[in-house]
């Protein structure tokens, strides 16, 4: 017997990771799952977008519009920084496999952390000011930046081909 050819790559299988991350994610409307792995194939650390340890779900406000106290957008971190700040491991020269592409703030953290490869899926905040400004920081720092195409899709694929 022959070993099996149709196998995710090691990009697939850590953005699947990326993506069963994000499932932990309560925002209503964006969920972001992150992982990030060493050169040797190592998960060092997961992460999700959410609110710091300690501050309830149920205290704090999930909207996307209206005063900055009253939306998400002063309380939530995002999934890339709970990641690096989950890791009991240094994660220099690590590869950060996240859903959506990191904002400018994440980029900052993602920089000092030393992580050298981002693989993403999602773009879809392309060409407004925060991306831009994390792709500068980003090329800057000679961090990779790999997007990978649709792995849910390449997932489910893999999959019906099997059962064929």
């Amino acid at each position: 017997m022959e070993k099996r050819e149709n196998v995710l790559s090691w990009d697939e299988y850590f953005m699947g990771l990326a993506h069963l991350s994000a499932l932990r994610s309560k925002d209503p409307n964006t969920q972001v799952g992150a992982a990030i792995v060493d050169e040797n194939h190592r998960v060092v650390s997961v992460g999700y977008n959410g609110f710091p340890k300690g501050c309830s779900d149920d205290d704090f406000p999930w909207a996307r519009e209206g005063g900055v106290l009253d939306t998400k957008y002063a309380f939530v971190v995002h999934a890339e920084l709970n990641a690096i700040l989950n890791s009991k491991w240094p994660v220099a020269g690590c590869t950060l496999y996240v859903s959506l592409f990191p904002c400018n703030e994440c980029a900052k953290a993602i920089i000092q952390s030393g992580i050298k490869r981002i693989v993403y899926e999602s773009d879809k905040y392309n060409g407004v000011d925060t991306n831009i400004a994390s792709k500068r920081m980003l090329k800057a720092a000679g961090v990779i930046l790999d997007k990978i195409e649709n792995t849910i899709q390449l997932n489910v694929e893999k999959t019906k081909n099997k059962e064929l």
